[in-house]
């Protein structure tokens, strides 16, 4: 079988390798992405129905293009997210090739580059950006045996309320997947049990402007890590039926159950830590710490925005917070389903195994690697807050695409080959590498 040769193999195209090939493609750099399936699939298929994006239209989007047919300040529904990323791609041509997986890395031995196995056949490429997302394994804890009678689904499993059989839903993780299920399933007629872990809970929108907004005149998405000890705090934030800020105290007045962060399962029942009345205090005091910047910057800058006392206003606290529920019978309960919004584990078994640390995660300083000609993109908190949000990965494959300029420049340097500053080694990318040198290395 011939074998394929490109400069850079982005693996995965989804929003990170849609703007890793842009900015490539920018800079002439040959290169080839490969996709196991469709562009942007996880958002057509790995999500459930009703989702639609966490951030506004006019923020949570590429620089280069608006969403069709939404308005600004509208939350877009997932396929037309998912649609938006193939007309992208499709603007610049981007040399995608969709139902190819990626099923080994491997470095040269004595010549550079990386030997690539795919279910298409050999490649050959000189540097490779992993462009595969975080959510990649869906992580549901061994907590309750699967030989129970209770159906058990991950969050990325979920689709619709009609899929599951009758009965209470116990819904574990309470970020912006678990929330927005929940929710959803109550507003059907589910009776629904929610685990509230720890999290962070900021305003959707205040005095007039979206969370997105506040987040950037206050200079947070530029923060280059998280708080200390709140590396896995999940963001409850949600853009569904318009973007309300969520409030647990208003779900629980709802008829939903809440429950604290989940422990342990034994002998038919579920046992919950004391902490939920301490989750949502927390969360309510990140809320509350949003809306008191908010009002210093508005008083600072002499703004005239609405006055929104009321947001201000934190109701009683449910019974559930007041006499917590530690230990919980399913079947007493009514408990048929069980949907664990628990997150994902990544999987780079298929990179060499010096990239990426003893439990499998990535090893990488704003993308890039230690070992020499491999990158990442698409990861939470890769270079600052932002990353996790679609302009803010965009902004990532910028400076990724800058590192392979530089590495090809000197390599250019190195075989005696004339040296193009404006496509290569442009003085001003080599000051910003100098710059971000510091920058502490992530796990």
């Amino acid at each position: 079988m011939p074998i394929q040769e490109t400069e850079v193999l982005v693996v995965g195209a989804g929003q990170a390798g849609v703007a890793m090939s842009e900015h490539l493609g920018a800079r002439g750099i040959p290169h080839i992405v490969l996709e196991k399936d469709r562009v942007a699939e996880r958002w057509r298929t790995g999500r459930w129905d009703s989702l639609v994006a966490n951030g506004p239209a006019w923020h949570d989007r590429f620089p280069n293009m608006t969403f069709d047919g939404i308005g600004p300040d509208a939350f877009a529904p997932k396929d037309n997210v998912a649609e938006y990323f193939d007309a992208y791609a499709k603007k610049f041509n981007a040399p995608i090739q969709c139902g190819v997986e990626v099923v080994s890395v491997r470095r040269n031995t004595n010549k550079p580059g990386f030997h690539v196995e795919t279910t298409a056949g050999p490649i050959k490429a000189r540097y490779v950006v992993a462009a595969t997302g975080p959510f990649q394994r869906p992580v549901i804890p061994a907590v309750v045996p699967h030989t129970e009678a209770f159906q058990q689904i991950h969050s990325s499993s979920y689709k619709n309320p009609g899929q599951l059989p009758e009965g209470t839903v116990m819904v574990i993780g309470a970020g912006s997947s678990g929330v927005q299920i929940a929710e959803e399933l109550r507003s059907s007629g589910r009776e629904v049990i929610l685990s509230v872990g720890p999290h962070d809970r900021p305003p959707r929108q205040y005095r007039g402007k979206d969370f997105c907004w506040w987040l950037g005149v206050l200079d947070k998405w530029s923060a280059v890590a998280p708080p200390k000890g709140a590396e896995h705090v999940t963001i409850a934030v949600s853009g569904a039926n318009g973007g309300n800020t969520v409030d647990f105290r208003a779900l629980a007045a709802s008829g939903m159950k809440l429950v604290g962060r989940t422990e342990a399962y034994t002998g038919g029942a579920l046992r919950f830590a004391p902490d939920l009345a301490r989750n949502i205090a927390n969360g309510d005091a990140n809320y509350l710490s949003v809306l008191e910047e908010a009002d210093a910057y508005i008083t600072r800058n002499g703004l005239d925005f609405p006055e929104e006392p009321e947001a201000h206003v934190i109701a009683e606290d449910p019974k559930d917070l007041t006499d917590p529920t530690l230990e919980l019978d399913l079947e007493a309960a009514g408990v048929t389903t069980i949907i664990w919004a628990t997150g994902f584990a990544v999987d780079y078994s298929w990179l060499p195994s010096t990239v990426v640390d003893e439990r499998g995660r990535p090893v990488h300083q704003r993308g890039v690697s230690p070992e020499s000609g491999v990158y990442f993109l698409g990861l939470p908190w890769q270079s600052h807050r932002g990353s996790s949000f679609i302009w803010g990965v965009w902004h990532d494959a910028k400076y990724v695409a800058e590192q392979i300029t530089i590495q090809r420049g000197y390599l250019e340097h190195a075989t005696d080959a004339p040296l193009d500053a404006a496509a290569t080694l442009d003085p001003a990318i080599s000051l910003d590498l100098k710059e971000n040198a510091a920058v502490p290395q992530t796990v």
